[in-house]
């Protein structure tokens, strides 16, 4: 399933508090995916890594209780106080990960909403995610019990849903631009492979991180490749330079005349520039001439460029400009 439609029917389960899991490969982005519903449903959010977790920690420490002469489960303090009111999620990561015994003290508490004398706050959802079990990663069979726990889901990542997130997440315009331009590299995982380093959603995410920090540019090599790998590595990093060849922005915005890019690599870069000039520049005659520029541009860049400025929510429809673009390549968009 698709991360937009996933979203949408994870919002639903999360509403009904249907238990759910979501089966992902390592990177696509399964947990951040959970915390931004949490995020914009303005829920708490609580984020368990079970395969980090002992039975005990689950069910709690027992002590005496002097008064009840009874021994008494003291609550975990990961989990939220019972009588809660708030709306939650709890998130059980790296399930199938964890060791068959942590699996099975999770039953009761997935179920049930209970464990041991602790019960979960009437508000709050349940969501668990794993690797798939032919991911080479340190994996358990998932008990047949445990798995009937759940609705289950599989997250099938796409560039356009990735795209969008990014945009959202202010990923770095030249990150979105050289993946617009090899759009099979956001996620280059092989479960055959020995290579450490490979390109996924967090590793791209990582490099954004390193773009944006200080370290000096002459170890960009070496450290983006211990993050992407060295093949994706060099390739970014030469379309970097090629990204010096881009028209100025700021004269696109201003209506002036530019040079208008003619390789495809440029173009992408462009058309991602572009969307993230008017994120800051959300000016309407702004607006207007961007639109009137993508009018200059081959046909398929025109349609991608206000795709992308649709997806970051800048308001073209309003515009001057916007009648005119749509008189003229409306039926691109059909």
């Amino acid at each position: 399933m698709k991360a937009i439609e996933l979203k949408t029917t994870l919002i639903s389960l999360i509403d009904g508090q249907i238990p759910v899991f979501l089966w992902g490969s390592p990177g696509v982005g399964k947990s951040s995916l959970v915390a931004q519903i949490a995020k914009q449903k303005d829920m708490k959010f609580i984020d368990l890594r079970l395969s980090l977790l002992d039975p005990t920690d689950l069910r709690g420490i027992p002590f005496f209780d002097n008064a009840e002469k009874s021994a008494v489960w003291a609550k975990p303090e990961f989990f939220p106080d019972s009588t809660s009111e708030d709306f939650g999620i709890l998130f059980l990561d790296e399930i199938n990960s964890a060791p068959p015994t942590i699996q099975a003290a999770a039953y009761q508490l997935i179920l049930d909403r209970k464990i041991g004398e602790y019960h979960l706050p009437k508000n709050y959802s349940i969501v668990a995610a794993g690797n798939f079990e032919t991911d080479r990663g340190v994996t358990y069979r998932m008990p047949t019990p445990l798995a009937n726990r759940f609705v289950h889901l599989e997250f099938d990542l796409d560039f356009e849903s990735w795209k969008l997130w990014a945009y959202g997440a202010n990923i770095d315009a030249r990150i979105i631009a050289y993946l617009s331009f090899k759009p099979e590299n956001l996620f280059l995982f092989d479960a055959k492979s020995n290579k450490k380093a490979f390109a996924t959603p967090r590793s791209w995410e990582f490099v954004h991180n390193i773009l944006n920090s200080s370290l000096p540019k002459e170890l960009y090599k070496e450290v983006i490749s211990g993050t992407i790998g060295a093949e994706s590595c060099e390739e970014f990093l030469d379309f970097l330079e090629v990204m010096n060849s881009l028209p100025n922005f700021e004269d696109i915005l201003e209506n002036k005349e530019v040079e208008i890019p003619t390789k495809n690599s440029v173009l992408y870069a462009t058309c991602s520039g572009l969307v993230y000039a008017l994120q800051e520049d959300e000016r309407k005659e702004s607006i207007s001439n961007v639109i009137d520029f993508s009018l200059l541009l081959p046909s398929e860049f025109c349609v991608m460029l206000i795709r992308d400025l649709q997806k970051a929510n800048i308001q073209i429809e309003h515009s001057t400009s916007w009648n005119n673009w749509v008189e003229k390549n409306g039926f691109l968009l059909a």
